[in-house]
């Protein structure tokens, strides 16, 4: 990977001066253009050794263009709160959205690289992160996002020179730390690793480009240029492109399927109910103060027919809690801001600290669900959607997240009901729409939609509950009961107990 960046290029100071002008106006206008479309989000990572001009390349490339529609951000320790919440959290509040660049000092690969090289990872762990890696860029590429991963190469003499030469200026030492010494100890190591990443994640989605790091001239000259010619690429296409998808094909011959084969009829009387209810609210009270709940976070999903007792069954869970724990996320339409970014970038941005609960009325699943039957994307888009869900969910509960998912389910009638029940009691008139009487009108495709879901996204780790919804109580008692059940369970995982070798330690790394 690094053969082209060890020969010595360099450019002189004549030929640089003469080409500077021109391609500072070209990069402007390219970044307007960007901007004036709201099309494409531009994610630039700058990596490399140290010493290699990270950072100067990055004040560079800010002084070229505008930076207004520029955010800068460098990565380095995780802060206590990026550290209560899964490693890709604090990526995914950076993004920027479309028509803006943003410029990454640290990313995605700089953790994984440096687990290796101090053998905390195994080669093995390495690889599974390039793979994780590889699928979440893959999924910012289908998004629209321009991606563009610059490997910034010195060989061992030159890093050991440059970061004397650094040194030796007093307006420069500062950038010379202990660590960037020691880290010279480790370059070959560190060469080896890189290298290695650096092959596995090097896709067509989103290749490197690597760039000898020795002359600052040569080295800002080839970065403003790829970076121009990659925006000057994407402001030339019509249409973002698609990946090519099998398309569904489904096997319910029988006409039956995991929705027709619930029970319905299931009812709990009302005296029965209160005792019930009573009983899993203090034990879910009793759970959350669990000291080993510390340690962990729960996000509950809550998705359903209209008018099938989400808010109840969400109402009945909150009064178990302490207000402070935590966060009830109505989730509707995206707004202009949710929709320059990558569908699950809002649902990244409200994941709850260690010792908190989130609750989503409504979620992630809209893309496979409301926005697939009323064709808000593209069939291409809700199809690809599943895998990226189901990473999704995976990475978080790697993380120490608890995921439990809920499916509420009426029958046609009892909705009926319900509808005709809101059109006549005052307070609940703001429940019923007219989009409510239009989506009862596409119920055959809601329940394939939803039987499709299900089959394709509820797996080992984060499997649906299904939960028979015609009788309020009922359904209310359940979903406490499996909640408690999912949460007692969990808190028994040795693995995230204080002290525990899998739990992430202050340096946001797994001991």
């Amino acid at each position: 990977m690094f053969e082209s960046a060890e020969i010595g290029h360099k450019l002189s100071k004549t030929a640089y001066r003469a080409a500077v002008p021109a391609l500072r106006a070209a990069l402007l206008q390219a970044q307007v253009g960007l901007f004036e479309k709201r099309k494409t989000p531009v994610v630039v990572l700058i990596s490399g050794q140290d010493g290699a001009g990270k950072g100067e390349t990055i004040n560079l490339l800010n002084e070229w263009m505008d930076p207004r529609f520029i955010s800068t951000v460098a990565f380095s320790e995780p802060s206590e709160e990026e550290r209560e919440r899964p490693p890709m959290w604090r990526f995914w509040r950076a993004l920027p959205p479309k028509g803006r660049i943003g410029f990454f000092a640290g990313s995605w690969y700089s953790e994984p690289i440096r687990e290796r090289v101090e053998s905390q990872i195994s080669e093995k762990e390495l690889d599974a992160r390039a793979e994780q890696i590889n699928r979440f860029e893959e999924m910012l590429v289908n998004e629209g996002a321009l991606v563009l991963k610059f490997w910034i190469h010195l060989t061992k003499d030159g890093q050991k020179k440059r970061l004397k030469a650094l040194s030796a200026d007093p307006r420069t030492a500062w950038r010379v730390t202990p660590w960037s010494w020691q880290r010279l100890k480790t370059y070959d190591q560190l060469h080896e690793v890189a290298g290695h990443m650096l092959r596995l994640t090097n896709t067509a989605a989103a290749p490197w480009v690597v760039v000898e790091g020795s002359d600052d001239r040569y080295r800002a000259m080839s970065i403003g240029q790829v970076l121009l010619a990659a925006m000057q690429k994407s402001l030339l296409e019509t249409q973002s492109p698609r990946p090519v998808v099998a398309p569904m094909v489904r096997v319910d011959i029988d006409g039956r399927n995991v929705l027709s084969a619930l029970n319905m009829q299931q009812a709990l009387p009302d005296d029965v109910y209160k005792d019930e209810l009573a009983k899993w609210q203090g034990r879910l009270s009793e759970l959350v103060r669990d000291p080993r709940f510390k340690n962990r976070s729960l996000v509950c999903a809550f998705e359903g027919a209209d008018a099938a007792g989400k808010g109840g069954a969400i109402r009945r869970i909150a009064a178990a809690l302490d207000a402070r724990q935590y966060q009830i996320t109505p989730v509707a339409a995206p707004s202009e801001d949710e929709r320059s970014q990558p569908h699950l970038w809002r649902f990244w941005r409200q994941l709850p600290r260690n010792g908190r609960v989130a609750i989503f009325d409504r979620t992630w699943y809209g893309r496979v669900l409301v926005e697939r039957v009323e064709g808000f994307c593209s069939e291409s888009d809700w199809l690809r959607a599943y895998s990226e869900i189901n990473d999704f969910e995976h990475e978080i509960i790697d993380a120490g997240v608890i995921v439990v998912k809920f499916w509420l389910q009426i029958s046609q009638d009892e909705q009926l009901r319900r509808f005709k029940e809101r059109e006549q009691v005052e307070f609940k008139r703001f429940k019923i729409t007219q989009e409510d009487w239009r989506n009862r009108d596409k119920w055959d495709k809601y329940q394939q939609a939803i039987c499709d879901m299900v089959e394709r996204t509820s797996t080992g780790e984060a499997p649906w509950t299904l939960v028979e919804a015609n009788d309020k109580n009922f359904a209310r008692i359940k979903i406490l009961r499996t909640l408690c059940q999912k949460l007692e369970m969990a808190l028994q995982d040795k693995r995230w107990e204080a002290g525990s070798g899998l739990k992430r330690d202050k340096g946001g790394k797994k001991g």
